[in-house]
């Protein structure tokens, strides 16, 4: 299929810029969800680079799920004329926030923690055995008496 250079470098823009790129399985929708390019287009194009090895295609409930393989990085780097610094949004690492040493994420210590009311659970545990319950697990086959 034939797609323009202009559409075809906003699909691989796209691409690049969050790793992975969705696409409804509906071949006449006149054009993409978040794109301003026909759905065709976009599954082709897509295709194309799954064939080459630089994108990973998942089907799922009628929709294409893509996501850019590391050689497909490189390749619209080197396609998009993109130093090296600029990577895609799934190849990020997620900065962590900073919290001073000897913090728990649960508040100040046990004391200020919320604890759920327990009913009298603990006045259940609390009382001793009186030892009146004796279980007889004598005879019998399976979960009735013995057989007649």
């Amino acid at each position: 299929m034939i797609i323009s250079k202009e559409h075809r470098r906003t699909i691989y823009q796209s691409l690049f810029k969050e790793g992975v790129l969705v696409a409804k399985k509906d071949y006449n929708a006149p054009k993409h969800e978040e794109l301003d390019v026909p759905n065709l287009q976009v599954i082709k194009a897509l295709q194309s680079l799954t064939s080459r090895g630089y994108v990973k295609t998942r089907f799922s409930w009628q929709w294409y799920y893509y996501v850019l393989t590391p050689e497909g990085v490189e390749y619209l780097r080197e396609w998009l004329h993109l130093p090296a610094e600029i990577v895609p949004a799934t190849h990020k690492r997620a900065a962590r926030p900073q919290r001073p040493a000897g913090v728990r994420p649960g508040g100040e210590g046990r004391e200020g923690a919320y604890r759920a009311p327990r009913g009298d659970r603990d006045d259940y545990r609390k009382k001793e055995n009186t030892g009146e319950f004796r279980p007889s697990f004598a005879g019998g086959v399976g979960r009735g008496g013995p057989r007649e």
